[in-house]
């Protein structure tokens, strides 16, 4: 039985005696027999497969050349953020193997990954569509290169926390990773800047979700840039982004009618003009009668992250709620989001108001 602390070293060990160690156990007297693991078909293999973590998964692949072909042809998810250790060389071990990923998870806690590792997933793996190196904090440019000229079909990418990436890298990778659809840059201070923001807008015209926490450099050039490249967005996290102005909002709300999260915690320069707009952009569109996908856009927003956004008032935040039925201050689904904003408090959505409404009115028959 496979402990959870094995190690790198142990793994390999244990791959090399496993297949001398298991057989598939004969029938007695019967005609049908399997004398080797290796004759498992590949079917039933890959459904045996998808019951294990990954782990088990990357140790199967050394048992025999069956198993190997086997799950090189049909592996196309795999994480390894459980490996607190080497994770670095096993990447360069597997890379070559696995070419059919589409999914590849490589989250740290530590920084383990460098360049190298990178660039050998981007050379191999080239039908990545989701990957996910958040926290590398060893990765330079050379890594976002790699993914440029590699992983051309990439729709999801989490560089959050990568600190060392330029905007000139991160720009040239959204030149060429044009299908990318969700983007996580939080934290990403030097990498995310109004240039990079253009390029995205660009070049990046299916985008839907893009967090931009604490990218300080951010500024109304950058984010407008975004709002009239790309259209549908539905998700955007400006968290920290202390620059923008209402004319940020404004855009989004005029050129993003699909917009379904907003996040502007700590942008401290968002006024009531902002509230007002988005408020107004959701009526008109439910005059229109947009839709999306079969999705009623009379929701309108469904988050809005205000916190610490000191200068707005409650009748222009009112205003934003009324207009999108799908936010709420009550308990049970808060995703009007006011902390820090103690004169707001007297906004609330329907479901607050409707209890009140029904008490006063019954109040007024018994009278």
């Amino acid at each position: 039985m496979i402990k959870e602390n094995l190690r790198s070293d142990e793994e390999l060990k244990l791959s090399e005696n496993f297949e001398k160690e298991v057989k598939m156990m004969k029938l007695k007297g019967g005609v049908m027999m399997m004398s080797e693991w290796k004759d498992i078909p590949i079917e039933l293999l890959m459904q045996i497969l998808s019951l294990l973590d990954d782990r088990t998964v990357i140790i199967a692949s050394h048992v025999c050349h069956g198993w190997r072909d086997a799950i090189t042809y049909g592996l196309t998810r795999l994480s390894l953020s459980w490996c607190s250790k080497n994770m670095n060389n096993l990447v360069l071990s597997f890379a070559p193997k696995f070419t059919n990923l589409q999914t590849l998870i490589l989250r740290q806690d530590k920084p383990q990954l460098e360049d190298n590792a990178v660039k050998s997933v981007a050379k191999f793996c080239r039908d990545l569509q989701i990957l996910d190196l958040s926290k590398s904090f060893k990765l330079t440019d050379r890594s976002l290169y790699a993914i440029a000229l590699g992983c051309r079909d990439l729709t999801k990418l989490n560089i959050s926390g990568c600190s060392s990436f330029s905007d000139n890298a991160l720009a040239y990778l959204a030149s060429l990773c044009r299908k990318l659809k969700v983007l996580n840059l939080c934290g990403c201070v030097k990498s995310v800047s109004d240039t990079t923001l253009q390029a995205i807008g660009h070049y990046c015209n299916q985008l839907q979700s893009l967090n931009l926490g604490w990218c300080e450099q951010v500024s109304n050039v950058g984010v407008m840039s975004l709002a009239y490249g790309c259209p549908d967005l539905r998700t955007l996290d400006l968290c920290g982004c202390v620059l923008i102005t209402d004319d940020s909002v404004i855009a989004l709300a005029d050129r993003c009618p699909h917009l379904r999260s907003l996040g502007l915690y700590f942008c401290k320069n968002i006024t009531d003009r902002a509230m007002y707009s988005l408020a107004q952009s959701k009526v008109n569109n439910r005059m229109w009668g947009g839709s999306v996908n079969g999705e009623n856009d009379e929701d309108g927003l469904r988050t809005l992250n205000i916190s610490q956004c000191t200068a707005l008032t409650p009748s222009a935040v009112q205003a934003v709620c009324d207009s999108s039925p799908a936010l709420h201050t009550c308990s049970t689904r808060h995703s009007l989001i006011i902390s820090g904003c103690l004169n707001l408090t007297s906004v609330h959505c329907a479901c607050c108001v409707r209890p009140h409404r029904a008490i006063s009115t019954y109040a007024h028959s018994a009278h």
